[in-house]
């Protein structure tokens, strides 16, 4: 044993910990309820490393432990890839592969053109993480665009699937998860109704997603989670002459297929990978993102990160005063290393800033939030950026009618 090890054994520290002497935490990439996330140089190179604060996960250990079993066990390449993780007697570290290429909206921004045809090798690569995760019984109960990531800044990058703290592995076939768990905006009527779900509530999702990365907006427009179910429920896809005139039929036929109230319905993610659509055959090479709208959505992108670095000071700053005994300068050095700017490199892995918020703020339920999320919760920003929002709305109308 080390001279290291048997001082970390002499202050009480499990033997895993010696692993933390490995990593250079560098900045800080996320905040939410239960720790932080920040960046590391390690063996491998850079990292993500997420801190949990064991006592703010007390009674709920064992949904760590389930996390880094089930993260131990994907081999994807479009799935986040585990690293190593280790343990204080405060904290669990969950070390992670890194995705610096920025989220994927960032990127159709960031983009010069962005075609249906490039939509639908998107989605496809999605949609091979969620086969393979549904192939070993896994659902990862919210996808959404804030949890695909690219790998790097390269154009060819790939495209990883996030954010595991809330999916679950199914017993059997015939089992059914509980709890509420998702986003608002994109979690399936069967979960916000509590009826018991299982794999088909990731199709609604990447159909929600299919649709909005096609448009630039959600199929749907409440904003409370009655009117939401009510309209997932009872309301027909509407595609708007004006954004989707350009669009092929498949794309529609592909999202329909996906966007079922009823899950025994749904098609599940065999039928969807054999879709037309997805060999891009028949997508239209109309740039989905025409400059005006380009920079209209840079600006809303630029605000929420502006928003996102606000909220997710203040998030490190309450999880300051639930450190433990061991490392207490930890969450202090996490706040002094919030990534300055609002540049998308400020932005945690698998974040959420805007409007798509945990169900667990619609309805209060017991669900494990995970960790890299930086959620605004102060009304007062939700109001600022609802504001801001309307008046790019309103810029927006008046640029078109001033050309048309």
């Amino acid at each position: 044993m080390s001279f290291a090890g048997m001082l970390n054994r002499l202050h009480g520290q499990p033997e895993s910990y010696d692993k933390k002497a490995k990593y250079r935490v560098g900045r800080t990439l996320g905040a939410g309820t239960y720790g932080v996330v920040r960046e590391a140089d390690g063996p491998t190179g850079k990292v993500a490393i997420k801190i949990i604060l064991k006592k703010n996960v007390k009674g709920n250990e064992k949904m760590v432990y389930d996390e880094l079993d089930m993260l131990q066990r994907l081999k994807h390449p479009h799935i986040v890839q585990f690293v190593d993780w280790f343990e204080s007697r405060d904290k669990f570290y969950i070390v992670t592969q890194l995705a610096v290429g920025g989220e994927l909206f960032d990127r159709i921004c960031d983009q010069g053109k962005f075609t249906e045809k490039d939509a639908s090798q998107t989605i496809k690569q999605v949609l091979s993480a969620v086969d393979y995760l549904h192939d070993k019984d896994v659902v990862h109960r919210d996808l959404k665009p804030e949890n695909l990531l690219y790998l790097t800044r390269d154009l060819d990058s790939n495209l990883i699937l996030a954010d595991f703290s809330i999916a679950k592995t199914m017993g059997s076939k015939d089992d059914e998860l509980k709890t509420m768990a998702g986003s608002f905006g994109y979690a399936a009527p069967e979960v916000m109704q509590q009826k018991g779900h299982g794999k088909p509530v990731d199709m609604w999702s990447l159909g929600v997603i299919t649709y909005t990365l096609l448009c630039g907006y959600s199929p749907f427009r409440s904003e409370n989670l009655g009117d939401l179910v009510r309209e997932c429920t009872s309301s027909q896809v509407v595609f708007h002459e004006r954004y989707w005139k350009d669009v092929s039929q498949d794309a529609k036929d592909f999202i329909l297929r996906l966007i079922v109230p009823d899950p025994e319905e749904r098609w599940n993610s065999q039928q969807a990978l054999g879709h037309i659509w997805l060999t891009g055959q028949n997508a239209t090479e109309h740039d989905l993102v025409p400059p005006e709208d380009r920079e209209r959505r840079k600006v809303r992108q630029r605000f929420k990160h502006a928003v996102l670095a606000a909220s997710l000071k203040k998030k490190i700053e309450d999880l300051k005063g639930d450190a433990g005994s061991d490392d207490d300068n930890e969450m202090r050095d996490a706040e002094q290393a919030v990534a300055p700017g609002n540049s998308s490199e400020s932005l945690p892995q698998g974040s959420s800033a805007s409007k798509p918020v945990s169900l667990r703020d619609s309805v209060k339920s017991g669900v494990f939030m995970e960790v890299v999320l930086a959620k605004v919760k102060d009304e007062k920003q939700k109001e600022e950026a609802r504001k801001a929002e309307q008046e790019l709305e309103q810029e927006a109308r008046r640029r078109t009618s001033n050309g048309s």
